[in-house]
Protein backbone atom coordinates (compact mmCIF):
# COMPACT_ATOMS: atom_id res chain seq x y z
CA UNK A 1 0.00 0.00 0.00
CA UNK A 2 1.61 3.26 -1.03
CA UNK A 3 1.59 5.61 2.31
CA UNK A 4 2.21 8.73 -0.11
CA UNK A 5 -1.65 8.64 -1.30
CA UNK A 6 -4.91 8.61 0.84
CA UNK A 7 -5.16 5.42 2.99
CA UNK A 8 -8.64 4.62 0.25
CA UNK A 9 -8.79 0.68 -1.62
CA UNK A 10 -9.24 1.94 -5.48
CA UNK A 11 -11.41 -1.03 -7.36
CA UNK A 12 -11.88 -1.14 -10.78
CA UNK A 13 -15.81 -2.69 -11.51
CA UNK A 14 -15.18 -4.64 -14.50
CA UNK A 15 -16.95 -7.85 -14.04
CA UNK A 16 -19.99 -7.35 -15.93
CA UNK A 17 -20.98 -9.56 -19.44
CA UNK A 18 -20.63 -6.93 -21.80
CA UNK A 19 -23.27 -8.63 -24.05
CA UNK A 20 -24.56 -5.65 -26.03
CA UNK A 21 -20.43 -4.90 -26.61
CA UNK A 22 -20.46 -8.73 -28.20
CA UNK A 23 -16.55 -8.93 -26.53
CA UNK A 24 -15.11 -8.66 -23.14
CA UNK A 25 -15.51 -4.08 -23.33
CA UNK A 26 -12.34 -4.25 -19.82
CA UNK A 27 -9.92 -5.71 -22.74
CA UNK A 28 -10.89 -3.08 -25.52
CA UNK A 29 -8.68 -1.07 -26.63
CA UNK A 30 -9.25 3.08 -26.53
CA UNK A 31 -5.88 5.07 -27.48
CA UNK A 32 -3.99 2.31 -27.47
CA UNK A 33 -5.09 1.10 -24.24
CA UNK A 34 -7.36 -1.64 -22.87
CA UNK A 35 -10.19 0.15 -20.71
CA UNK A 36 -9.23 -1.56 -17.91
CA UNK A 37 -5.38 0.00 -17.94
CA UNK A 38 -7.28 3.56 -18.48
CA UNK A 39 -9.18 3.13 -15.51
CA UNK A 40 -6.47 1.36 -12.73
CA UNK A 41 -4.15 4.12 -14.33
CA UNK A 42 -6.84 6.85 -12.27
CA UNK A 43 -7.18 4.89 -9.57
CA UNK A 44 -3.01 4.87 -9.03
CA UNK A 45 -3.21 8.24 -8.92
CA UNK A 46 -5.82 9.17 -6.47
CA UNK A 47 -5.87 5.56 -4.12
CA UNK A 48 -3.22 3.47 -1.84
CA UNK A 49 -3.67 0.09 -3.44
CA UNK A 50 -5.92 -0.65 -6.42
CA UNK A 51 -7.78 -3.88 -7.35
CA UNK A 52 -9.64 -4.81 -10.24
CA UNK A 53 -13.16 -6.42 -9.65
CA UNK A 54 -13.82 -9.68 -12.22
CA UNK A 55 -13.38 -12.98 -13.18
CA UNK A 56 -11.24 -12.97 -16.35
CA UNK A 57 -7.87 -14.37 -15.69
CA UNK A 58 -6.65 -11.74 -18.44
CA UNK A 59 -7.40 -8.67 -16.26
CA UNK A 60 -4.69 -9.63 -13.06
CA UNK A 61 -2.58 -8.09 -15.61
CA UNK A 62 -3.30 -4.73 -14.66
CA UNK A 63 -3.93 -5.04 -11.12
CA UNK A 64 -4.32 -7.57 -8.48
CA UNK A 65 -7.87 -9.54 -9.37
CA UNK A 66 -10.47 -9.63 -7.12
CA UNK A 67 -13.20 -12.52 -7.76
CA UNK A 68 -16.65 -12.28 -6.30
CA UNK A 69 -17.74 -14.03 -3.48
CA UNK A 70 -21.51 -14.67 -4.41
CA UNK A 71 -20.69 -15.19 -8.55
CA UNK A 72 -23.50 -14.16 -11.00
CA UNK A 73 -25.03 -11.63 -8.94
CA UNK A 74 -23.85 -8.68 -10.84
CA UNK A 75 -22.03 -5.54 -9.43
CA UNK A 76 -23.70 -5.78 -6.33
CA UNK A 77 -21.77 -9.18 -5.54
CA UNK A 78 -18.07 -7.25 -6.78
CA UNK A 79 -18.83 -4.45 -4.81
CA UNK A 80 -19.08 -6.97 -1.40
CA UNK A 81 -16.04 -8.46 -2.99
CA UNK A 82 -14.26 -5.65 -2.77
CA UNK A 83 -15.01 -4.23 0.96
CA UNK A 84 -14.55 -7.92 1.97
CA UNK A 85 -11.43 -8.22 0.57
CA UNK A 86 -10.12 -4.41 1.22
CA UNK A 87 -7.51 -3.38 4.09
CA UNK A 88 -8.33 0.45 3.99
CA UNK A 89 -12.06 1.88 5.44
CA UNK A 90 -12.76 4.08 2.61
CA UNK A 91 -12.75 2.71 -0.66
CA UNK A 92 -13.50 4.33 -4.23
CA UNK A 93 -15.57 2.09 -6.75
CA UNK A 94 -14.89 3.08 -10.66
CA UNK A 95 -16.73 1.42 -13.59
CA UNK A 96 -14.46 0.04 -16.12
CA UNK A 97 -16.40 1.79 -19.11
CA UNK A 98 -16.12 5.51 -18.32
CA UNK A 99 -12.51 6.19 -19.82
CA UNK A 100 -13.15 9.85 -20.08
CA UNK A 101 -14.31 10.67 -16.27
CA UNK A 102 -11.21 12.97 -15.41
CA UNK A 103 -8.89 12.12 -12.26
CA UNK A 104 -9.43 15.30 -11.11
CA UNK A 105 -13.00 15.12 -10.62
CA UNK A 106 -12.57 11.88 -8.26
CA UNK A 107 -9.63 13.44 -6.80
CA UNK A 108 -11.37 16.43 -5.36
CA UNK A 109 -14.71 14.37 -4.50
CA UNK A 110 -12.04 11.91 -2.54
CA UNK A 111 -11.02 15.02 -0.95
CA UNK A 112 -14.26 15.96 -0.47
CA UNK A 113 -15.62 12.76 1.58
CA UNK A 114 -12.50 12.54 3.59
CA UNK A 115 -11.96 15.98 4.64
CA UNK A 116 -15.19 17.50 5.09
CA UNK A 117 -17.75 14.77 5.82
CA UNK A 118 -19.44 13.64 9.11
CA UNK A 119 -18.36 11.27 10.82
CA UNK A 120 -21.55 9.65 10.26
CA UNK A 121 -21.03 9.52 6.47
CA UNK A 122 -20.57 6.10 5.27
CA UNK A 123 -21.60 5.93 1.12
CA UNK A 124 -21.18 8.88 -1.17
CA UNK A 125 -22.61 8.47 -4.67
CA UNK A 126 -22.52 11.89 -7.21
CA UNK A 127 -25.84 12.05 -9.30
CA UNK A 128 -25.82 13.42 -13.34
CA UNK A 129 -28.86 15.29 -14.09
CA UNK A 130 -30.81 13.78 -11.46
CA UNK A 131 -29.99 10.10 -11.63
CA UNK A 132 -27.78 8.72 -9.19
CA UNK A 133 -24.53 6.85 -10.34
CA UNK A 134 -24.55 3.53 -8.01
CA UNK A 135 -21.70 1.59 -9.58
CA UNK A 136 -19.39 4.84 -8.67
CA UNK A 137 -19.16 5.71 -5.74
CA UNK A 138 -17.03 5.86 -1.96
CA UNK A 139 -17.96 3.65 -0.01
CA UNK A 140 -16.83 2.49 3.21
CA UNK A 141 -16.63 -1.00 4.55
CA UNK A 142 -18.33 -1.31 7.13
CA UNK A 143 -21.58 -1.59 4.87
CA UNK A 144 -20.12 -4.79 3.90
CA UNK A 145 -21.74 -7.01 6.20
CA UNK A 146 -25.42 -5.60 4.69
CA UNK A 147 -24.40 -6.54 1.68
CA UNK A 148 -23.79 -9.66 2.34
CA UNK A 149 -27.33 -9.96 3.78
CA UNK A 150 -28.74 -8.45 0.57
CA UNK A 151 -26.58 -11.50 -1.71
CA UNK A 152 -27.82 -14.46 0.59
CA UNK A 153 -31.24 -13.35 0.45
CA UNK A 154 -31.10 -13.26 -3.81
CA UNK A 155 -31.36 -9.59 -3.79
CA UNK A 156 -29.07 -8.63 -6.41
CA UNK A 157 -30.58 -4.43 -7.14
CA UNK A 158 -27.52 -2.29 -6.24
CA UNK A 159 -28.92 1.30 -5.65
CA UNK A 160 -32.03 -0.58 -3.34
CA UNK A 161 -29.31 -2.49 -1.14
CA UNK A 162 -26.86 0.78 -0.57
CA UNK A 163 -29.73 3.46 0.35
CA UNK A 164 -30.98 -0.22 2.59
CA UNK A 165 -27.57 -0.78 4.10
CA UNK A 166 -27.34 3.08 4.81
CA UNK A 167 -30.64 3.37 6.69
CA UNK A 168 -30.08 0.64 8.84
CA UNK A 169 -26.37 2.11 9.91
CA UNK A 170 -28.71 5.66 10.28
CA UNK A 171 -31.32 3.53 12.53
CA UNK A 172 -28.78 1.87 14.89
CA UNK A 173 -26.54 5.62 15.12
CA UNK A 174 -30.37 7.35 15.42
CA UNK A 175 -29.10 10.00 12.67
CA UNK A 176 -31.33 10.81 9.38
CA UNK A 177 -30.22 8.47 6.87
CA UNK A 178 -28.61 11.24 4.66
CA UNK A 179 -26.21 12.04 6.90
CA UNK A 180 -24.85 8.64 6.41
CA UNK A 181 -25.63 8.37 2.53
CA UNK A 182 -24.64 11.38 0.53
CA UNK A 183 -25.68 12.27 -2.71
CA UNK A 184 -23.52 14.91 -4.58
CA UNK A 185 -24.13 16.79 -7.91
CA UNK A 186 -21.10 15.87 -9.87
CA UNK A 187 -20.55 20.30 -10.52
CA UNK A 188 -21.57 20.89 -7.08
CA UNK A 189 -19.52 24.22 -6.83
CA UNK A 190 -19.15 23.08 -3.01
CA UNK A 191 -16.51 20.39 -4.46
CA UNK A 192 -12.74 21.69 -3.58
CA UNK A 193 -10.28 22.24 -6.12
CA UNK A 194 -7.03 21.01 -5.56
CA UNK A 195 -4.33 22.93 -7.52
CA UNK A 196 -0.41 22.85 -8.34
CA UNK A 197 1.51 19.96 -7.90
CA UNK A 198 3.22 19.43 -11.70
CA UNK A 199 0.30 16.58 -12.32
CA UNK A 200 -1.05 17.18 -15.57
CA UNK A 201 -4.13 15.36 -14.77
CA UNK A 202 -4.92 17.60 -12.03
CA UNK A 203 -6.49 20.30 -13.94
CA UNK A 204 -9.17 19.65 -16.84
CA UNK A 205 -8.07 20.36 -20.09
CA UNK A 206 -9.72 22.46 -23.25
CA UNK A 207 -10.57 19.27 -24.75
CA UNK A 208 -11.99 17.51 -21.43
CA UNK A 209 -14.19 20.93 -20.97
CA UNK A 210 -15.40 20.64 -24.56
CA UNK A 211 -16.27 16.63 -23.83
CA UNK A 212 -18.09 17.14 -20.48
CA UNK A 213 -20.72 15.20 -21.73
CA UNK A 214 -18.55 12.05 -22.03
CA UNK A 215 -17.31 12.11 -18.93
CA UNK A 216 -20.11 10.19 -17.24
CA UNK A 217 -21.17 8.26 -20.44
CA UNK A 218 -21.13 4.51 -19.95
CA UNK A 219 -19.42 2.41 -23.59
CA UNK A 220 -21.53 -0.38 -23.99
CA UNK A 221 -22.00 -0.51 -27.58
CA UNK A 222 -20.00 -0.94 -30.87
CA UNK A 223 -21.18 2.18 -31.56
CA UNK A 224 -20.56 4.61 -28.48
CA UNK A 225 -17.24 2.88 -29.02
CA UNK A 226 -16.73 3.95 -32.24
CA UNK A 227 -17.51 7.62 -31.58
CA UNK A 228 -15.51 7.50 -28.15
CA UNK A 229 -12.78 6.82 -30.71
CA UNK A 230 -13.20 10.10 -31.97
CA UNK A 231 -12.50 11.91 -29.07
CA UNK A 232 -9.38 10.70 -27.23
CA UNK A 233 -7.58 13.79 -27.36
CA UNK A 234 -10.17 14.37 -24.05
CA UNK A 235 -9.04 11.22 -22.34
CA UNK A 236 -6.04 11.59 -19.25
CA UNK A 237 -4.33 8.48 -19.61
Amino acid sequence: MREDLPPVGGFVLAGGKSSRMGSDKALLELAGKPLVLHATTKLLRVCAEVNVLGGDTALGRFAPLVRDLHPGCGPLGGIEAALRSSKCDWNLVLPVDVPFLPTFLLDNWLWSVLHNSAGEVRLSMLAVDGAPQPALLIIHREIASYLTAFLERGEFKLLPALRSACDEIAAKRNVKSERVFVEMQWDDPSAPTVTGDGETWRTPTEAQCKNSVRWFANLNTPQEFADAERHVDALDT
